[in-house]
């Protein structure tokens, strides 16, 4: 079973429509108690660093999804729950992340002129173009973002794919079972569902 996690500010429906559309057995996750029913979990996000991370500390929910992520069990975290995977953000920085990959989340420039949030349709360039994460995915795929900050991994290694906008940036991260994204797969049509079931049949969950 998929565990959602509902920390008052995800962009669960759209998360879970997708779910439901490719028969996929699902439950909200709102306290650690929550966690042991299912074997997988998905982090959506829709809201800022800080009020994220008070929500997680609030439900008791930081610590128990840091040590699952270090025991490599099924995470797919995506837009703030991408973010909150590292140690700090520009955005709250006084806020510690889940700190579980090196490196911080930093916001784009405004002396290039982009229109921030960067938000809209972008392709990304595949680093890893064998992994089976991207089975079934052409090559330069195009997915949907809405974000006015970006982690910048300290470890290169794990970056899976970067997107231009003004700058080459990491648009998704992939570690063991760990596979995190910018972008939001359950917004990007055929492509994005092709990525979610891709990372549910990677764990036996469809």
């Amino acid at each position: 079973m998929i565990g959602v996690i509902d920390y008052g500010a995800g962009n669960l429906k759209s998360v879970c429509n997708s779910l439901g559309a490719l028969n996929a057995k699902t439950k909200l996750v709102k306290s650690p108690e929550d966690l042991c029913e299912v074997t997988s979990i998905i982090f959506p996000g829709v809201g800022s660093f800080g009020d994220s991370a008070h929500h997680l500390e609030k439900q008791n929910l930081s610590e128990p999804l840091k040590n699952w992520i270090i025991e490599d069990r099924p995470f797919l975290g995506i837009c703030i729950g991408f973010q909150m995977l590292f140690e700090a953000s520009d955005e709250s920085p006084a806020v510690v992340g889940l700190g579980v990959l090196p490196g911080k989340v930093v916001k784009f420039s405004k002396e290039q002129e982009l229109k921030i949030p960067h938000m809209g349709w972008n392709k990304i360039i595949i680093k890893q173009k064998f992994d089976p994460i991207w089975e079934g995915i052409n090559n330069v795929p195009h997915f949907y973002f809405v974000h006015s900050f970006y982690p910048q991994p300290d470890e290169n290694e794990i970056i899976a794919s970067t997107t231009q906008y003004g700058c080459e940036f990491t648009s998704s991260v992939r570690r063991g079972n760990l596979f995190a994204t910018q972008f939001h797969p359950e917004k990007s049509q055929g492509a994005g569902l092709r990525l979610i079931r891709n990372f549910l049949s990677l764990n036996s969950e469809i």
